[in-house]
């Protein structure tokens, strides 16, 4: 049961919102195998363990502009009808005194290792890139063209990667369905 969903899909569905890392309702419904709505109405009778902080609602203007991302928002085809709830990392560990199954614990866990890794992978970066500033300094302007070149790859290494190949029809319909895949 630990590697129930893996670190890397989780990861794929934190998003940088005002700043911060973030992941939305709809995908953490859906990690803990529950309706939104029902996700939702848990998360309002709690809402005092819910600081902004922890836990945000968009305002029109970022639901606006998210939903103008996908184009249509019926409910067959995406499901952003109204403003989603964007968790920190603190709120989504806020979501295991709300969540109480076998599965949100083990969800939970799996969470916290891919926030964690995230947070290791930034810092890993940052001590790479301070190191190659310090070894460019020490060359004084030598080898430019390879620190240029290192430069580059570390710029193409923080961005997104696309995923290639092709997948199974039932799993291409879920990634339509949640947006991430167009026809």
């Amino acid at each position: 049961m630990n590697d129930i969903i893996s670190i890397e899909n989780i990861t794929g569905l934190i998003y940088l919102i005002r700043g911060k890392k973030v992941m939305l309702d709809r995908d953490l419904a859906q990690l803990y195998g529950v309706e939104t709505k029902v996700f939702k109405q848990a998360v309002r009778r709690n809402i005092e363990r819910f600081p902004e902080d922890f836990m945000f609602e968009f305002s029109k203007s970022e639901f606006i502009n998210w939903r103008s991302q996908f184009v249509t928002s019926n409910r067959d085809k995406i499901g952003l009808r109204y403003r989603p709830m964007a968790f920190t990392e603190q709120g989504v560990a806020m979501l295991s005194g709300v969540l109480r199954s076998k599965t949100a614990i083990h969800v939970n866990i799996q969470i916290m290792r891919a926030f964690t890794k995230m947070r290791q992978m930034i810092f890993d970066n940052a001590e790479l890139r301070k190191e190659i500033d310090e070894l460019r300094d020490d060359t004084d302007g030598k080898f430019r063209i390879i620190f240029e070149t290192l430069d580059q790859l570390l710029i193409i290494e923080n961005k997104p990667k696309k995923k290639i190949g092709f997948m199974a029809k039932e799993k291409q319909a879920e990634f339509v369905k949640r947006g991430n895949l167009t026809h």
